[in-house]
C-alpha cells in the first residue's frame, strides 16, 4: 500500500517538470526520477498510472535530451552521435516496453496480437487507453525512425501504424494534435514503406490546427522529416522560424517542451548547408 501510495503520487501528482523554464535543470533531475519509479515497478509491478510516467518519461528524454544531443554533435564529433543514437534508441525501446506492459494489463496479450494481426489488435482499445497507446506508440516509432538500418524493428512498422490510428480515431485533440505530429514522421518514411508526402502535410496541418498556435514541434517535425526529404530549403527556414516565434510562455504546460523544441530548431538552421544540396556552377 505504500509503495503504490508513492508510485500514484511521482506518476500523477502536480507536474513540476513541463512548466519549468530550465531544461538543463530537468536533463539533470529526471534519470533520478525515472530510477526511483523504476525501484518502485520492481515493487507494485501492475500500478498503471507508474507504468504510463515511465513510458512517457523514457520517451521524453531520450527525444529531448539524448537524440538532441547527438544531433548537435554530429558534424563535429561522429562517433560520439552515434553512442548518442544508440543510447536514445534504447531507452525508446525500454519506453516501449513500459507501455505495452500497461496495456497488457486491461488487454491480455495485445503485446503478442500487435505483431500477428496489429489492426484486430488496436481495435480492442479504447478510449481510456489513448494516453498509453500515444507514449507506446511515440516510442515505439521514435526507435524506428533513429533504428532505420534494423530490419527487427522495421518489422514492428505496422504495429506503430494501427496504434497511432486507432489513437486518432479515439481521440485526435490528444494533448494538442500529438497524434497528428507523430503521424507526419511516420509519414515521411519512403513510399515502400508506406509514407506519403501528402498525408505527412495533411496531418501538419491538422495538428497546427489542433494546437492553436501553442506548440512548436509540428513545425520542426515537418521540416526535419518533409522538407529535409523534399529538399526544400525555403520551406525548411520559414517552419524553423515559425517555431522560433512560439512564445513557451503563453501556456505553462508546454514551456519546457516548446523551449527544447526551439533549440532542435536553432540547431537545425545551423546545419542548413549540411542538410541541402544546392547546384553549383
Amino acid at each position: 500500500m505504500a509503495a503504490n501510495s508513492v508510485a500514484n503520487t511521482l506518476a500523477t501528482g502536480p507536474d513540476v517538470f513541463s512548466s519549468d523554464e530550465d531544461p538543463e535543470l530537468v536533463r539533470d533531475a529526471v534519470p533520478f526520477g525515472l530510477k526511483t519509479m523504476e525501484s518502485l515497478h520492481q515493487i507494485v509491478p501492475k500500478n498503471e498510472a507508474l507504468l504510463m510516467a515511465m513510458a512517457r518519461g523514457f520517451t521524453q528524454y531520450a527525444y529531448g535530451f539524448v537524440q538532441l544531443d547527438a544531433e548537435e554533435i554530429e558534424p563535429t564529433n561522429y562517433a560520439r552521435a552515434v553512442e548518442l543514437r544508440e543510447r536514445a534508441l534504447k531507452l525508446y525501446l525500454r519506453a516501449r516496453d513500459y507501455g505495452l506492459e500497461g496495456l497488457e494489463l486491461k488487454h491480455r496479450g495485445i503485446t503478442a496480437q500487435l505483431a500477428r494481426a496489429p489492426d484486430s489488435a488496436a481495435a480492442r482499445l479504447e478510449k481510456r487507453d489513448v494516453p498509453m497507446v500515444f507514449w507506446t506508440a511515440a516510442a515505439w516509432g521514435s526507435a524506428i525512425s533513429i533504428g532505420k538500418d534494423r530490419a527487427e524493428l522495421l518489422a514492428d512498422l505496422g504495429a506503430v501504424q494501427a496504434l497511432m490510428a486507432r489513437g486518432l480515431a479515439l481521440d485526435e485533440g490528444f494533448e494538442g494534435g500529438s497524434f497528428h505530429e507523430a503521424k507526419i514522421v511516420l509519414e515521411a518514411l519512403p513510399a515502400v514503406m508506406g509514407g506519403s508526402v501528402e498525408r505527412a502535410r495533411e496531418h501538419f496541418r491538422r495538428a497546427v490546427e489542433l494546437a492553436k498556435g501553442m506548440r512548436a514541434g509540428p513545425y520542426v517535425t515537418l521540416a526535419q522529416s518533409v522538407s529535409v526529404m523534399t529538399q526544400n530549403r525555403s520551406e525548411f527556414e520559414d517552419l524553423l522560424q515559425k517555431a522560433l516565434a512560439v512564445d513557451p510562455n503563453a501556456n505553462p504546460n508546454l514551456r519546457l517542451a516548446n523551449l527544447v523544441v526551439q533549440r532542435r530548431a536553432r540547431a537545425l538552421l545551423q546545419r542548413g548547408d549540411e542538410l541541402f544540396i544546392e547546384d553549383k556552377p
